[in-house]
């Protein structure tokens, strides 16, 4: 999508240094790169585009002082975070439409996830200490979350704002959460104390953990992994129109930042796939995407290393090499009713 107004370069996320940024007017990336003023104080960039929901790893007021444009994509692969969630309650907790969920982080993500499930008329608490009593979310104090049968974080990492959501979820907590609650990790890894977790788990809690985000990456401890009830690499937003969504918003600021146009089509999905007649939700949402497979996938790659560093280099290469995976909009039920189509899949 760049190539017409420039000659593209493309360098791994987490190798990109100042010296190869010395002659670039364009930075894109997405969440392994870490940019700040080492990195770009002596580059003539004067744009950076990153293809993700959060934005923790960009200094944003390095970038204003430095009056370099930034563009970045809420919301882009927010449909595709829910299709996570959801497989993973499928799998851990299939009775989840008769429990109470508690969702830590009600933006574009958690904000999606509530609308979903509310819709399905699931008992839902959310725990969001910048949102007003007047939304539309059941607001709650976060104790209140302790009773809940599944936890879903989707919080940025934040450390000195007045809500402060590292290692929110740390050994007090942890002891207080519902000795059999699923607890579900799909934003940022910090947001649980991961060896607090680790030590919990290895006194026996009952606790069912998901973990998509680790503390250390891409080191992921994998005394950890072995305990968790599933472990990803990183990709409950990696749906295949997640980062065609993502590439799109930061292409459209990059031509509004530098007041250019494009006749360049947006990219171009296929034809829907026909799923046929599907008996109940938990079976089209299985179908459309299996979690298991990613747990699965990530344990055989990871689960006989040794080295941390060749854990790292797998742990990025399970990311990038990441099968096409596609949302509910996809995927079309003969007999959806409601609850189908309320998740997004098409009816014929």
């Amino acid at each position: 999508m760049f190539a017409p107004f420039g000659e593209v370069h493309l360098l791994p996320g987490r190798e990109i240094r100042a010296q190869d940024l010395l002659d670039t007017d364009v930075l894109l990336v997405r969440s392994v790169t870490q940019v700040n003023s080492r990195l770009l104080k002596d580059s003539k960039v004067r744009f950076v585009g990153s293809a993700t929901i959060g934005t923790d790893h960009v200094d944003l007021a390095y970038l204003k002082s430095a009056n370099i444009s930034f563009a970045h994509a809420p919301g882009c692969n927010a449909e595709a975070v829910v299709q996570y969630d959801l497989s993973v309650m499928c799998r851990l907790m299939p009775d989840w439409q008769a429990k109470t969920v508690g969702i830590i982080g009600c933006g574009n993500v958690g904000g999606k996830l509530y609308q979903r499930l509310s819709a399905l008329g699931v008992s839902c608490k959310v725990y969001d200490p910048f949102l007003t009593a007047h939304s539309n979310a059941d607001l709650v104090e976060f104790e209140a979350l302790y009773g809940c049968d599944i936890l879903c974080l989707h919080t940025p990492i934040t450390r000195d704002s007045k809500f402060p959501t590292y290692h929110l979820f740390n050994d007090k907590v942890l002891e207080r959460l519902k000795p059999e609650a699923l607890l579900i990790n799909a934003g940022r890894g910090a947001v649980v104390d991961n060896k607090a977790l680790l030590a919990h788990l290895r006194q026996g809690a009952r606790l069912q953990v998901a973990l998509d985000v680790w503390e250390s990456e891409p080191q992921v401890d994998l005394d950890l992994m072995a305990l968790v009830a599933l472990a990803t690499p990183h990709i409950a937003g990696h749906s295949h129109e997640g980062k065609a969504n993502g590439t799109t918003m930061v292409f459209e600021a990059f031509l509004k930042a530098e007041g250019l146009t494009s006749n360049r089509p947006h990219p171009a999905f296929d034809k829907y796939k026909q799923l046929g007649i599907v008996e109940d939700l938990q079976s089209a949402i299985l179908a459309s995407y299996d979690v298991m497979a990613d747990d699965r996938r990530m344990r055989e790659t990871l689960g006989n290393l040794i080295d941390p560093k060749a854990v790292g280099e797998q742990f990025d290469l399970l990311r990038k090499h990441y099968p096409v995976r596609r949302e509910f909009n996809h995927f079309s039920i003969t007999n959806a009713d409601d609850r189908f189509q309320c998740l997004g899949f098409r009816r014929i």
